[in-house]
């Protein structure tokens, strides 16, 4: 696998991003659209169409593509941040008071 330093991580607000995400992890390891697809589970046009940001993606094969790279989603309140290590997270109006 490349290195992923460049890659974008954190908030994602659009199927574009995720598709940027997705291309980025791809190409890092010089794969193919084809190659991937076939990695994945899925096809190529999904991958084309996922990459190019088309809104209308099954979510479940999202899911299962974002996997294969070795990723995850994770859902969290708006304005949450994360404490230290071994502590309960802080939620947005305790962390203003």
């Amino acid at each position: 696998m490349g290195q992923d330093n460049n890659l974008p991580y954190g908030k994602i607000s659009s199927a574009e991003e995720i598709g940027r995400l997705v291309r980025a992890h791809r190409k890092a390891q010089a794969a193919t659209q084809g190659e991937f697809a076939s990695l994945c589970g899925v096809g190529t046009r999904f991958i084309s169409d996922l990459e190019n940001g088309k809104p209308t993606m099954e979510l479940a094969k999202v899911l299962q593509v974002l996997q294969c790279l070795g990723l995850e989603v994770a859902i969290q309140p708006r304005g949450w941040r994360r404490s230290e290590p071994g502590t309960m997270p802080i939620p947005p109006k305790a962390a203003g008071q």
